[in-house]
């Protein structure tokens, strides 16, 4: 009897239960509450996808930007995954929300133009692979700094300064980009220095080429450096520029290890080049101008030393006054006649 019961009591409570689910789903309240927990639940799903495949695509990937942008697909679309079943579970299509999307893209099409160009280029710029992150690079305004970030969309780059640069990719593709950390770190640093004709070149060079030994950062010797099919030797090394208007201009050429500390090794560099101009017998050149001056130029006056030399300005007055012609003495003549 008892064992009865508890049959009838089991087959019953599913009967009663599936009609009451049947109306639950029918209330808006309800669909909506579970379609954001599918959402919910496919960003937690995302999260738990990128931590367990993250390994396994930075050993796929050796680029890290390459990685970061395949997890943050991945990331992505199991969250459009998820959009998708909420909105088939509130009562929307896959058509319905398609048709949306491509409506809702026709008006802000304007709007969104520049956002699909800057992932266009961004594959561009994952493809071509002209810098990676953590290279130093440097932008056409001679801005420096670190590559933090690459995305489809930007690039985030350190600056030297502190700062935060973010350049979109369509922006960094049409402008120069000078990558100092690509394949080889070591960057060659050239110091002019323009000297005069009246000293000595073979004391400069030797100067210049001796103020960039014994720096830190500073590559002094060793193998020639092979950058394609030219070689360029290691230790510092100071040529002959160009023999210009105003004197000889000389160009100090040396080679440092990173491209990080380049303005602090310059200023080195610089300033034990000024200390050793004491002690050379080197000088360095400056404009000069000569003033000329001839039958065609008229009279120029000229103090030497503090202008003791000249007479006073009535002096002066009274010596140049032009002379009186005789037809002019004449009528001062005839004037004073009349007076009289």
């Amino acid at each position: 009897m008892n064992s009865g019961a508890v049959a009838q009591t089991g087959t019953g409570a599913p009967a009663e239960l599936g009609p009451l689910l049947e109306w639950l789903w029918t209330l808006t309240a309800v669909r909506i509450v579970a379609a954001l927990a599918v959402v919910a639940l496919g960003v937690v799903l995302s999260k738990f996808l990128v931590r367990l495949l993250g390994r396994p695509v930075a050993r796929r990937f050796h680029r890290q930007s390459v990685a970061q942008t395949v997890l943050g697909l991945l990331r992505g679309s199991t969250v459009v995954v998820a959009t998708l079943a909420a909105g088939s579970i509130v009562g929307l299509g896959i058509g319905d929300i398609v048709l949306s999307v491509t409506v809702f893209s026709a008006v802000l099409g304007i709007v969104l133009a520049p956002i699909v160009g800057s992932i266009i280029n961004g594959v561009f710029v994952l493809a071509d692979n002209p810098y990676e992150i953590g290279d130093m690079i440097e932008l056409e305004d001679g801005r420096r700094g670190f590559v933090d970030d690459i995305t489809l969309r930007y690039t985030k780059i350190f600056t030297l300064e502190n700062t935060f640069l973010v350049v979109p990719n369509s922006s960094m593709r049409e402008r120069d980009v000078t990558n100092f950390s690509a394949e080889d770190e070591r960057t060659r640093v050239s110091i002019p220095l323009l000297v005069t004709y009246e000293g000595s070149l073979d004391d400069a060079r030797r100067l210049m080429e001796r103020a960039a030994r014994n720096v830190e950062g500073v590559i002094e010797g060793g193998p020639d450096i092979r950058i394609g099919s030219a070689r360029y030797p290691a230790k510092p090394t100071c040529l002959i520029d160009a023999y210009a208007d105003n004197g000889v201009r000389l160009s100090l050429r040396f080679w440092v290890r990173t491209p990080y500390k380049i303005p602090r090794i310059e200023s080195v560099v610089r300033e034990r080049i000024w200390a050793g101009l004491e002690e050379a017998d080197v000088e360095i050149a400056y404009p000069h101008q000569h003033l000329v001056f001839d039958e065609n130029s008229g009279r120029a006056r000229v103090a030497v030393e503090d202008g003791s030399d000249l007479p006073p300005p009535e002096a002066e007055t009274a010596s140049d006054a032009p002379e009186a012609t005789p037809m002019e003495s004449d009528d001062l003549e005839s004037d004073a006649g009349d007076g009289e």
